[in-house]
């Protein structure tokens, strides 16, 4: 463990994750922002979801793997496919670099646009339960299609398109399913 956690390759693909996960929040983020001049269509925040986890997995997957997510890094860490000591790393710098993501959007976008910078709401309509058994299922085929696409006795090319397109699908029915845009005005 110790050999793995003092390698210059260990840090940087924790550095990977914390550099991925940032790019992808402010980009994925940003596309949810209420502009007054262009309000967000789920169809918008969705390919932009899928773009941006898409070019996010090309950039780190030959790094870290390109998890950019903590119930994937859980899921790889359950499935054998990463040490402890780095499944707990990538997730503290996938939290990290969520903020630092979210921060950055924050700091340069204006302040009548920023609201609650895009924070999902749970429709009125839906209950806690069915949020959460929504979230399980879309982070499940997201899990599937990481292991999938990452095979290496199946697929020796990068994984960006199918995760990214994994992605898009999870937001377009998501979003509509237990996002409450209307709230996210006030």
């Amino acid at each position: 463990m110790w050999k793995e956690v003092l390698s210059v390759t260990f840090y940087r693909a924790v550095f990977s994750e914390f550099l991925a996960t940032s790019i992808y929040v402010f980009f994925g983020l940003g596309s949810a922002l209420r502009w007054p001049s262009a309000l967000p269509t789920i169809l918008q925040i969705s390919i932009t979801f899928n773009l941006a986890a898409a070019t996010v997995v090309q950039i780190a997957w030959n790094v870290s793997g390109a998890h950019v997510n903590p119930a994937v890094t859980m899921a790889f860490l359950f499935g054998s496919r990463i040490s402890l000591a780095r499944a707990a790393c990538y997730m503290v710098a996938q939290l990290a670099g969520g903020i630092a993501g979210a921060a950055t959007l924050y700091g340069v976008t204006p302040a009548e646009v920023q609201g609650s910078l895009a924070i999902n709401m749970v429709r009125s309509n839906i209950t806690s339960g069915q949020a959460v058994a929504v979230e399980l299922i879309l982070t499940f085929q997201l899990v599937l299609c990481y292991f999938a696409s990452t095979d290496r006795h199946r697929n020796a090319n990068s994984p960006a398109t199918f995760i990214g397109l994994s992605v898009g699908l999870g937001h377009l029915i998501g979003e509509p399913m237990i996002s409450d845009i209307d709230q996210q005005a006030s």
